[in-house]
């Protein structure tokens, strides 16, 4: 069962994973043509709110809105109108006619800072007293292979599982930092003032919005010396679903290519919940030397699990596995579109104006395309 769906992250996942779906809820027009056009046999419903019951099934999986919860949102937090929706999982649940077996949500990891980490905080609360055991942790795309740093939270719960013995398996840790030069890296070309999302071989997290309120694709500053963006396809690909996976959204004809770029950023890799769903089929005991309990008014950490007797935090890093990675300049199939001039000189204005410290030779680089793109302009 799969609420707030989207484009069918979390399912796809879990189907490659041999589970199934009994039934999909997405309120976007554009996700939802995604949803018929992948998950044909899948019955769909369209708002949450008026969803009357869940239909039997053992899990049920909810990437519960991220605007309220998000860096690049309002910020106003799991009470805000969207991520606020998170609410209703739990009255459908507590009023299943069966209940299910597993409760799996996802969501940003700045949930577990914003606000002192109140979002995390209403979750565990809310799952103690429905009688849950949950475990989260974060999770990066990368370690699945993606040329993607994309950290999620993700949360499961139980009343009759262990879910330690499925999110606590396994810890290939982080990998050391890597020299940037002969590579491909992706920056926010959005940003500049105070961030950047420099990301050595790979991208910075795709995401829905940006810092200028549209869903932006960011920039690759490929070896050659190009500054441009990903084709929608390699984003798409970025995420593990297959190139033109969202293409049904654009024959809608409403808002074209942004609107599929919206629901690429807003996506669950498909990896992570493959990853999820293999071990949900083969959970392994859990170590428990592992964790130590979390002292009241600490920081959410990057892994944790609680219920009756109290809240422990687990020494995992964001690295469950380590797939093979494929370098970023090989990984895109697609050519990048060049970063336009606007774009290439919005950017350098606002680095003028920052007092980050920028990679050597980035923003030589970001001059040098700028010049480029003039010189061709006036030819």
């Amino acid at each position: 069962m799969g609420l707030f769906a989207g484009i069918g992250g979390i399912e796809a996942g879990l189907h490659r994973a041999g589970h199934s779906s009994e039934l999909l809820c997405e309120i976007d027009d554009g996700a939802a043509a995604v949803l018929r056009a992948r998950f044909r046999s899948t019955p769909l419903a369209r708002d949450i709110r008026t969803l009357d019951t869940l239909p039997a099934c053992d899990l049920v999986a909810a990437g519960f809105p991220c605007q309220d919860l998000s860096q690049a949102g309002r910020t106003a937090g799991i009470e805000g109108r969207n991520s606020g929706l998170v609410k209703r999982v739990f009255e459908l649940i507590e009023h299943a006619e069966r209940e299910p077996r597993w409760l799996l949500l996802e969501n940003v990891p700045f949930m577990l800072q914003l606000d002192r980490g109140d979002a995390m905080r209403y979750l565990a609360q809310r799952l103690g007293e429905l009688g849950y055991r949950w475990a989260y942790r974060v999770v990066d795309a990368r370690a699945f292979g993606l040329p993607q740093r994309r950290l999620r939270v993700i949360l499961l719960a139980s009343r009759t599982d262990d879910p330690r013995e499925v999110l606590f398996h396994g810890d290939e840790g982080e990998p050391e930092p890597r020299d940037h030069r002969g590579l491909a890296c992706g920056f926010y070309w959005t940003e500049g003032i105070r961030g950047l999302g420099w990301a050595v071989d790979g991208v910075p997290t795709l995401k829905g919005g940006s810092t200028i309120g549209i869903p932006s694709p960011p920039a690759i500053w490929m070896p050659d010396g190009r500054i441009g963006t990903p084709d929608i396809r390699d984003a798409e690909r970025m995420q593990g679903f297959e190139s033109d996976w969202t293409a049904p959204a654009a024959a809608l004809g409403t808002r074209g290519e942004r609107h599929r770029w919206k629901l690429v950023g807003n996506a669950v890799s498909v990896p992570v919940a493959e990853w999820v769903g293999h071990r949900l089929r083969n959970p392994r005991p859990y170590d428990g030397s592992l964790h130590e309990e979390l002292p009241l008014g600490s920081r959410w950490p990057r892994a944790a699990w609680g219920d009756g007797s109290g809240i422990y935090r687990v020494a995992m890093s964001a690295w469950p596995v380590r797939a093979p990675y494929q370098s970023l300049a090989t990984f895109l199939r697609f050519p990048v579109k060049s970063l336009s001039e606007r774009a290439t000189a919005g950017f350098l204005h606002r680095t003028s104006e920052s007092t980050l410290r920028f990679p050597d030779g980035l923003l030589d680089a970001v001059a040098a395309h700028l010049r480029s793109m003039r010189d061709q302009a006036a030819a």
